[in-house]
């Protein structure tokens, strides 16, 4: 790496450190309630029935928009409407209504694979132990939690790109490893809050908090953001 792009990425990474504070109990209250005044009642934007189509949705969404998601998966489901459906079909039919979500080949067969494991190991049916959907194919931390805390009301934590970013922002994590982000915001984020708490970033980071060009000024959550306070 050139001294000067070496240079620049240690600077970036102190920069980031010197954005991490310390964020106390009240400060952490004060943030979820600002938050729950902004973004009340959330649900997953992707379309689903039952945990089965939440568990594709999910997977269909890896480097794929929601919005992109829910304009396939009506005729997928109608098309292969249970795990058995899904088993028994040619990758190559799931394919063809899968393409425009991109990396298809490969969502094809994770999807074909789950579904025979869900058949022969789980009755047709998507389990709801966290260990068990991961060990699923094509099934990370980020799908099981989805699903977990989406149709099962099982408090789950997940961690995509914006909850990454804007906790990192925060000063809830210094971590860069998604698992151990995870690992972070449980510790101080209340277990009821969980569910609502990874979608809510979400929204934030689309609405205000972008990788680039973050909107820091008109923040709701500037007052507690040593990184927007410094932009």
């Amino acid at each position: 790496m050139p001294k000067q792009a070496k240079k620049g990425k240690i600077m970036l990474k102190q920069r980031q450190q010197a954005c991490i504070t310390k964020i106390d109990h009240a400060q952490i209250q004060a943030i979820l309630k600002k938050l729950d005044l902004l973004y009340p009642n959330l649900r997953t934007e992707l379309v689903h029935q039952n945990p089965l189509e939440l568990l594709i949705a999910t997977m269909l969404s890896a480097q794929c928009t929601d919005r992109q998601v829910n304009r396939v998966t009506p005729a997928l489901f109608q098309r292969f409407p249970s795990a058995q459906a899904f088993s028994q079909a040619p990758i190559s039919q799931i394919e063809e209504c899968i393409r425009s979500t991109g990396f298809f080949h490969n969502k094809a067969r994770h999807i074909k694979e789950t579904c025979t494991m869900l058949c022969e190991k789980y009755n047709g049916t998507v389990p709801c132990q966290f260990e068990d959907l991961c060990s699923l194919p094509g099934v990370g931390r980020k799908t099981a939690n989805v699903v977990l805390g989406a149709v099962f009301g099982i408090p789950a934590m997940v961690v995509d790109t914006h909850v990454q970013r804007i906790s990192q922002r925060l000063g809830l994590t210094q971590e860069n490893n998604p698992q151990k982000i995870e690992a972070d915001l449980c510790k101080c984020i209340p277990k009821k809050a969980w569910n609502t708490f990874s979608l809510q970033l979400i929204q934030l980071g689309r609405q205000w908090c972008p990788s680039r060009q973050p909107k820091c000024p008109q923040c709701p959550l500037l007052t507690w953001c040593a990184y927007g306070q410094r932009n």
